[in-house]
């Protein structure tokens, strides 16, 4: 676990279960670019840390995300001018929709480190020309990249894990984890996830 995201000595937490799903696409899946909706836009952007931190919790706040919750802000400010890592933000009629995240700090593999919509934006058809958009912005280009690896949890959204299999990912492999999820997080815990 990262020192940061260690629960404090006699802080309240709560301990959730996951099985964590790992999947890899090695090639470019053989279809055409991604063609977004009409009225939605993808940008590559430079986030402070106040919007990278509205992203992340809006978007994964239904899903426990928490890590980057838990990661100090001059920790999180040098994550986010990393050459390594991109920021694509989706846009509907100019709202933020959602984003996904990509580090090629893993090189020759690039990690999808996150990806979500902004629950007002869930069930709208964007998931799919979103990832696929991720995809695209990975193996563009071809430089000698040798695949894009992703992971999702059983504390995600029920579709994550068939979308990603949808969009040409597959499963290398399963691990259970247990998390301590600090209280002043104010996360909603789901019932299936406790420990």
């Amino acid at each position: 676990m990262l020192d940061y995201a260690r629960v404090m000595p006699g802080e309240a937490f709560d301990r959730v279960e996951v099985e964590v799903v790992f999947l890899r696409m090695d090639q470019a899946p053989k279809r055409p670019l991604a063609v977004l909706p009409a009225g939605a836009e993808l940008s590559r952007e430079r986030l402070s840390v106040a919007e990278y931190r509205m992203l992340y919790n809006e978007v994964g706040g239904p899903w426990l995300w928490w890590l980057r919750r838990m990661m100090p802000d001059d920790m999180l400010a040098r994550h986010l001018v990393n050459s390594a890592v991109a920021f694509h933000v989706l846009r509907v009629d100019g709202q933020v929709a959602g984003f996904f995240e990509t580090d090629a700090g893993y090189w020759p593999n690039v990690n999808l480190n996150y990806f979500g919509l902004m629950p007002a934006f869930i069930g709208k058809g964007l998931g799919k020309p979103l990832l696929d958009a991720a995809v695209d912005s990975v193996f563009a280009g071809g430089s000698p990249l040798r695949g894009m690896t992703v992971n999702t949890c059983s504390a995600d959204h029920p579709r994550a894990l068939p979308n990603y299999v949808a969009a040409g990912f597959k499963e290398v492999r399963r691990i259970r984890e247990e998390w301590d999820i600090p209280r002043r997080l104010g996360l909603k815990l789901p019932e299936h996830l406790r420990g």
